[in-house]
């Protein structure tokens, strides 16, 4: 078969399932071919290049093709690609959790290290369960999360899920958890406005804790920003609302950090724009730039205590993963986290973010957009066919496919979460490159066919 785009694609289309895809949609919109990137820019076969606005799916940091971080992978290459993780260690992970630790909410001192944000979410979960059940405990066994969370695809993971296009269909699956109603500013639960709001909405949490708290073993919450489920963004009071609630009632606090992560919002950690200290705080994504699979769970002392026991007494923590703690993976997290110092990352994205936060605001002039939300170099905009009643477009009018392929034409990717076009962008952006991007996707926007 020859090497033309075409060939390529059919070849990929003969034998490749695509995850998020109806691949009866790929016969006329078919996966583009990407040959190489650098920066913030993917190339294809045929030497078009797209902006790479959401991060390769919020993981890339730094940008494609950093030096810094290909040498770190270069060099550990040729001394250790990998060894398993029980009775055996690295330098490369000794440093990697020494590092973690001293960035992380000060509370956090134990690092427990896994593949991605699935198994990072649900190392928390089983090692929250099983933490009440080492003291004695036992009758905590549920979890509370919220109605627009995303926390991964894993089984556990879907439990504590609340967005039905993910979900629905396979909650036979799951087991069943407690769903308080989101912090969803724009559709506030509570019928109120930004002018009028006094974190009302915190009551939904609340009401669950009080009357079930005796049973519940954690609450699981995305900081400041709902990701999947809609690029949700809240206020700092009700982070800090929820971490005292979940303190006054005896319950762990997970933190799910896996796509807030790593200056994403402004700030290494989201957690740190309430300054609030999880029990568990679960990591992933940025965790490597985007250049290898790795997950991490930190937790605290006390819960480390709670395992820690003679063999056989039944308090081990039976749970790992081939992968966990790879020495490749963590030489491209430790040279990520270099970068950040090195570049002063967090400092020079905040001469960008009132420029990116400006020139999102401006969008919401458009006739189809209802709302815009921004934190850090993430922004959002909510997408609603009448403004007046916040009415959404319907599934099958497709409308963020339309956006999606006319951002395509101008060199941008404006991938859809249902109604709502995001950008998570790579905080090695150039001014130049955010103002395009910004320009693009208001043509985008207005030239979707609406």
């Amino acid at each position: 078969m020859g090497n033309s785009m075409v060939d390529w694609i059919k070849r990929d289309l003969k034998h490749n399932w695509h995850p998020y895809t109806q691949m009866k949609d790929c016969g006329e919109f078919p996966p583009i071919l990407i040959e190489k990137a650098r920066g913030v820019k993917l190339f294809d076969n045929k030497g078009n290049f797209y902006y790479d606005t959401i991060s390769s799916w919020w993981c890339n940091v730094h940008g494609h093709n950093h030096p810094r971080i290909k040498k770190a992978i270069k060099i550990q290459l040729d001394r250790l690609e990998h060894v398993l993780f029980a009775g055996f260690t690295h330098k490369g992970v000794i440093l990697l959790a020494e590092k973690l630790v001293s960035i992380a909410p000060k509370n956090l001192t134990r690092v427990f290290f896994s593949d991605n944000g699935s198994t990072a979410v649900e190392t928390a979960l089983k090692m929250s369960f099983q933490y009440w059940k080492n003291i004695g405990k036992k009758k905590k066994t549920k979890f509370v999360s919220f109605e627009d969370g995303y926390h991964g695809d894993t089984v556990g993971a879907m439990s504590v899920g609340g967005v039905d296009p993910f979900n629905k269909i396979f909650s036979p699956l799951v087991f069943s958890s407690f769903k308080a109603a989101s912090p969803y500013c724009y559709r506030c639960p509570e019928g109120k406005e930004k002018t009028t709001c006094n974190i009302e909405c915190i009551k939904s949490l609340e009401a669950i804790l009080k009357a079930g708290h005796r049973g519940i073993a954690a609450v699981i919450l995305e900081p400041m920003i709902m990701a999947a489920g809609g690029m949700i963004i809240y206020p700092a009071e009700y982070l800090k609302k929820a971490a005292a609630l979940a303190k006054k009632y005896n319950v762990h606090l997970i933190l799910d950090e896996v796509a807030t992560g790593f200056g994403r919002t402004g700030k290494m950690f989201a957690s740190e724009h309430a300054r609030v200290e999880p029990d568990f705080m679960c990591l992933s994504k940025g965790l490597t730039a985007g250049y290898l699979p790795m997950g991490a769970t930190l937790t605290t002392e006390k819960v480390y205590q709670a395992f820690y026991a003679d063999y056989g007494k039944g308090k081990t923590f039976f749970h790992g993963h081939t992968f966990t703690a790879n020495p490749i993976a963590a030489s491209a997290a430790l040279a990520s986290l270099a970068v950040f110092k090195e570049e002063n990352t967090l400092r020079k994205i905040k001469t960008l973010m009132p420029i990116f936060h400006k020139g999102l605001a401006k969008l919401k002039n458009l006739s189809i957009v209802g709302d815009v939300r921004c934190i850090g170099m993430i922004g959002a905009v909510e997408l609603v066919k009448n403004k007046q009643t916040r009415k959404p477009f319907g599934l099958n009018e497709r409308i963020g496919l339309k956006i999606y392929k006319e951002g395509l034409k101008r060199n941008i990717i404006l991938r859809p979460l249902g109604n709502v076009i995001y950008l998570y962008l790579p905080l090695c952006i150039k001014e130049y490159e955010l103002k395009f991007i910004l320009a693009q996707t208001s043509c985008s926007l207005q030239s979707a066919g609406i």
